[in-house]
């Protein structure tokens, strides 16, 4: 992999991460248009992804420092003035982890081959322009949190393992459908995604190759931490003016176009 290559399938990873328009099917979408092998390779996987962990890192150092010290707060018995909320989220956060890692195990290989499917990714991007659009069904969402809801979100989560789905699209779409505001849903979203990625990221790094050129994973490791950061804060926008079903658009005419044009 050439280091321009590197760079354009870092920024893919680090805006689509983020973007409601799905990474992993644009990561299948790119390696296919780049000539590249559909599963990539795993050392590249890791950096990129890592990259992608230090934009949430950044964005939310605030907030994921308050939630640490408040769950570890919580645990041993010690609660600090207002340190309530941010410690319930951090159970929030780990109960959406649980669908998420029950259909990995239970279709761990079905979903692998899913990555070797172009057209599937593409029937997919449309899919997640179809659960955008249905956010304009609930336009003033003011809710809260709970525990049933998290788990619901974490259930979104876990259906975008499949290529094409959108990950923050679908559990943004998940929180705001039961009524919770757009900033918590945000929130929230990229928030469970942290340990997520840590936890895929720990994974794939048992399967590195420690002889891969080193200048394509630091271009592409800056490429998506610097584009990650950049898709949070247009994502928080866009979400913030009830606006997220504009990138339906772009989803249905990407998913169209690609049907059409990726092979069978």
């Amino acid at each position: 992999m050439s280091w321009w290559e590197a760079a354009l399938l870092g920024l893919l990873q680090g805006l689509t991460e983020f973007l409601p328009v799905s990474s992993s099917g644009h990561l299948v979408l790119g390696r296919y248009a780049l000539g590249l092998e559909p599963s990539g390779d795993a050392t590249f996987a890791v950096f990129v992804h890592f990259g992608t962990v230090l934009s949430i890192l950044t964005v939310y150092r605030r907030r994921v420092g308050s939630i640490v010290v408040s769950a570890l707060g919580a645990a041993v018995g010690r609660r600090a003035a207002g340190a309530a909320p941010d410690a319930r989220l951090g159970l929030y956060i780990l109960l959406s982890l649980i669908p998420t890692a029950i259909v990995y195990l239970l279709f761990k290989d079905s979903l692998e081959a899913a990555f070797g499917s172009p057209r599937l990714v593409c029937l997919m991007l449309v899919a997640t322009g179809a659960l955008l659009f249905l956010t304009l069904l609930r336009p003033h969402p003011n809710g809260e949190l709970s525990i049933g809801k998290a788990l619901a979100v974490g259930a979104a989560q876990a259906v975008a393992i499949i290529p094409g789905i959108s990950r923050s699209g679908a559990t943004i779409c998940a929180a705001l459908y039961q009524n919770v505001s757009p900033e918590k849903a945000a929130d929230f979203s990229f928030l469970m995604l942290l340990p997520v990625v840590v936890g895929a990221t720990i994974l794939k790094s048992l399967e590195l190759q420690l002889d891969a050129p080193v200048m394509p994973l630091v271009v592409g490791t800056l490429a998506a931490y610097v584009s990650g950061m950049i898709a949070i804060r247009v994502v928080l926008e866009f979400v913030r003016r009830g606006r997220l079903h504009v990138f339906a658009w772009y989803c249905l005419a990407a998913g169209t176009a690609g049907f059409f044009v990726v092979p069978a």
